[in-house]
């Protein structure tokens, strides 16, 4: 197994196809937006895989970006394929993203997982996140 960066310069078909069919995995009314946007130069982002066999596995991604109150990483969309779950790709997958915002100097790092999602709670817990007391408000945009 190994973990790398995806980039959209080793973006190919059976990459796209493969992740497609991964982020379905994450369930729900989710719409996947193309992976030649999520790669754009102009979009801060860190899209983490793991490939197995040729065959990619799992994926973590996070955003970056600068406010007024610091460097923020937001992490996203980490799913592992139900065949390969409990065997520490998640883990791997969220060690590189923590190391890539170790390596932007982030001030903070911030995630959000679903409460039913207790496996994946327990992992953020383990690396040292923490639950904070606040409200994440969301406005779908037409």
């Amino acid at each position: 197994m190994k973990i790398s960066i995806l980039t959209i310069n080793n973006l190919n078909p059976t990459i796209e196809a493969q992740i497609s069919q991964l982020y379905k995995q994450l369930g729900g009314e989710k719409k996947q937006v193309p992976l030649k946007e999520v790669l754009a130069e102009d979009n801060a982002i860190i899209l983490a895989y793991c490939e197995h066999n040729d065959q990619i596995i799992g994926i973590a991604s996070m955003c970056t970006y600068h406010v007024i109150s610091g460097k923020k990483g937001w992490i996203e969309d980490v799913v592992v394929d139900t065949q390969y779950r409990g065997q520490g790709i998640g883990r791997k997958l969220m060690e590189k993203l923590l190391e890539k915002g170790k390596k932007k100097k982030l001030t903070e790092i911030l995630l959000f997982t679903e409460a039913h999602r207790i496996p994946a709670i327990n992992l953020y817990a383990d690396l040292g996140f923490k639950l904070k007391e606040s409200r994440i408000y969301t406005l779908k945009m037409p």
